[in-house]
């Protein structure tokens, strides 16, 4: 007895809808960075971030500060000198640094933040607690699917 004849359109029709699935998976997921967000941490609280989202570390500054302190003598007047010439040694990427570090803190104080980790998405939803930069944005997806 023959096979029976097998149409092979519908298996293409039916891979085709996988892939242009997937496809679309992928580019919700995308969509799902597309909005802005915003990672507020400190060291003690390491979080899993993504590319293209801004982490602030709050305890940066202070980091920085105590870089720029390793080896100083106790004259004041000493150390101030020690510490200009570390600035001037470090140049506009150093003061850069320097500013941008004290710039995500007073963002962070901006938008309220409470405690970290935080991710903050569009400046109006905040998750606490969550490291997973991933899971937290996508609950906060699925909040404002849920409530247009």
């Amino acid at each position: 007895m023959p096979a029976p004849f097998l149409n092979p359109i519908p298996q293409l029709k039916a891979a085709r809808l996988a892939c242009a699935g997937g496809l679309l998976l992928c580019l919700i997921g995308q969509g799902a960075f597309a909005v802005d967000v915003l990672v507020v941490t400190d060291s003690g609280h390491p979080v899993q971030s993504v590319a293209g989202v801004r982490v602030i570390e709050l305890d940066l500054p202070e980091r920085i500060e105590a870089e720029l302190a390793v080896g100083l003598p106790n004259d004041p007047s000493r150390a101030a000198a020690l510490v200009q010439q570390h600035l001037r040694e470090g140049g506009q990427v150093l003061q850069r640094h320097i500013g941008s570090a004290y710039q995500g803190v007073a963002d962070a104080w901006g938008l309220g933040i409470a405690k970290v980790p935080a991710v903050v998405v569009d400046q109006r939803f905040v998750i606490y607690g969550d490291p997973d930069v991933a899971r937290a944005v996508a609950r906060i997806e699925a909040h404002r699917r849920a409530q247009p």
